[in-house]
């Protein structure tokens, strides 16, 4: 395992009395998105002081994303729906999903917990709706705000969990990862939780026992130019991030530049502890080369302070890490639900993957196993039908336009099947065998070989054929990534463990800083489900550290009501 950078290191003292502290706080969070601003939260129920530092101004990836909650076992909007859930399928399901990231007993204590999480967030003014859009989708329009964000329906999941829909799209215009991220921002500001932004934490301070004691900030004053200059460059980057990254990350160069030569040494003591909720690591090209080199050549999804920071500060702090070579890659090709029908072949013409699963197990099957090579062949009739699935007005433009763009920029056509398979440098035989077997199962003839539900079948036997590249390195139809990686934690409290497997005194992490729920193979809404479940669970442990006889798996178990924080 490789050491963070030298300024990652924990700064080491004798004692909390030999650091001149600029300020305490009974907790100090580090990082402001989902998992930061639900322990905080959780934190400031139990009455603790609560000091959220944020590189920025908060919100994190969580802001940014679709404001999916990965959400069952019977919710008021499953319930409406006329869907009957319960804990135990969500885990059969998810237990499918997640492997071996967490126990089992975790994962059915998320289960058991994910109803009453989901009425805690809408304690905190976080809206959700029902409403099932009429065929499966990646992301739903703003009509709906409840679908299959996963594979429950398909057929080789579904025999082992009842199928539901649970992802739970926050009630917002739009990508609603900010109407969800808002109402908890505020509801914690008017709990008390104090927010500092423009704030770089980079680096806990231990004493010789390996305690943690706070933390060390470089933080731009309020109202300076450099502050401004700051806020302008980081809003740039992020603005730009999909259209150019590789400019992106040169602007970012210049945000870290400010905040080296303008930024202001302090250090905040956390009496209880400090909670590290940074997020993942898919912006540090260094550590996705070290980890996950495969996925070099994906598209980084989040934002600018998923970096590493949170995880490399953990480490250098004795703390072991996991599952670092866990990314996830989202080779979505639905909408439209035409491409769904065709076929996705490999280098050497054959199919790998059942075509309707989740955009992320496509993804992890093509750059796990076919070094990221992927081909998707449609007919004359589906490609059609794609084309009007996909004209403006009927889905969001970001589903729009790289599918337009693919089917325009990114497309081989051919009149016979010998001509496709030269175009796309496969043989034919292998190629006319895979499509003759797929159309043999799309006409009722033999069954799928690959599990593929009979309504997302068509026959290709007649042609003109065309070919799209969708693999992971395309720079027409990019594929979005995120990691999955991070801290090992007690999985009851949320503390972080050191290399031996012990705790580390003072320091706990939650969301994709640490291990979790999510760290498997991904789902939408997941992470965020994990963020609020381990986020919550972080805060209520740290600010119960001086209590006696504390039992924080019992505490939080299913059966408590949803209380109101603050």
């Amino acid at each position: 395992m490789s050491r963070p950078s030298e300024e990652r290191n924990a700064l080491k003292v004798d004692s909390a009395d030999q650091i001149q502290w600029h300020d305490e706080r009974d907790v100090v969070v580090v990082g402001f998105g989902g998992s930061g601003v639900a322990a905080a939260l959780e934190a400031r129920y139990h009455r603790v002081s609560v000091l959220a530092l944020d590189r920025f101004f908060g919100g994190g990836a969580t802001a940014r994303s679709g404001g999916v909650v990965y959400s069952g076992g019977g919710t008021e909007f499953q319930k409406a729906e006329g869907f009957e859930d319960t804990p135990e399928e969500m885990f059969n399901y998810l237990r499918q999903e997640t492997g071996d990231a967490v126990k089992e007993e975790t994962l059915k204590r998320f289960c058991d917990q994910s109803a009453t999480n989901l009425r805690w967030l809408q304690s905190h003014n976080v809206e959700f709706s029902g409403q099932i859009p009429p065929v499966k989708t990646s992301y739903p329009s703003d009509k709906y705000y409840l679908y299959y964000s996963g594979n429950e329906a398909v057929g080789s999941y579904a025999k082992h969990a009842k199928p539901a829909p649970r992802g739970h799209r926050a009630k917002g215009p739009g990508l609603s990862g900010a109407s969800l991220f808002a109402p908890l921002k505020a509801s914690a500001l008017a709990r008390g939780v104090e927010l500092q932004v423009q704030s770089d934490v980079r680096r806990l301070v231990c004493d010789e026992s390996g305690a943690v004691l706070g933390v060390e900030v470089r933080r731009l004053m309020p109202g300076t130019k450099a502050a401004r200059s700051h806020k302008r460059w980081s809003n740039l980057a992020t603005a730009i991030h999909n259209y150019s990254p590789k400019l992106a990350f040169k602007v970012r160069g210049k945000v870290r530049a400010l905040e080296e030569s303008a930024g202001v040494v302090q250090y905040i003591r956390a009496r209880k502890g400090v909670i590290l909720t940074a997020g993942g690591f898919i912006f540090n090209r260094e550590m996705v080369k070290q980890y996950g080199p495969k996925y070099q050549e994906g598209l980084s999804l989040g934002t600018t302070g998923c970096d590493g920071s949170g995880i490399q500060m953990g480490m250098g702090a004795d703390a072991a890490i996991d599952r670092m070579d866990k990314l996830s890659a989202w080779r979505f090709i639905n909408p439209p639900l035409a491409w769904a029908q065709g076929i996705v072949v490999n280098d050497h013409g054959k199919r790998y993957c059942n075509e309707e699963v989740y955009g992320a197990k496509l993804g992890y099957e093509m750059v796990e196993h076919h070094n990221g090579r992927a081909t998707l062949i449609l007919n004359k009739d589906l490609f059609k039908q794609a084309f009007n699935q996909v004209l403006p007005g009927k889905i969001w433009f970001f589903q729009t336009a790289p599918a337009l763009m693919s089917m325009y920029l990114n497309c081989k056509k051919a009149s016979s099947i010998a001509e496709l398979a030269k175009k796309i440098k496969v043989p034919e035989g292998v190629l006319a065998d895979t499509i003759q077997r797929y159309t043999d199962a799309a006409n009722g003839l033999a069954e799928d070989e690959l599990g593929k539900s009979s309504g997302f079948l068509a026959p290709l036997d007649q042609g003109p054929w065309y070919a799209m590249d969708i693999s992971f390195n395309s720079s027409v139809f990019p594929c979005p990534m995120i990691t999955l990686g991070g801290l090992k934690v007690n999985e009851a409290t949320g503390q972080v463990l050191n290399q031996q497997g012990e705790e580390i005194s003072g320091l706990y992490s939650a969301g994709r800083n640490a291990i979790g729920v999510a760290s498997n193979l991904y789902v939408s809404g997941l992470s965020i489900a994990d963020c609020i479940f381990s986020g919550r669970r972080a805060g209520s442990s740290v600010a119960k550290v001086d209590e006696v006889l504390v039992n924080t798996a019992e505490q939080s178990d299913s059966k408590e009501t949803v209380h109101e924080a603050g």
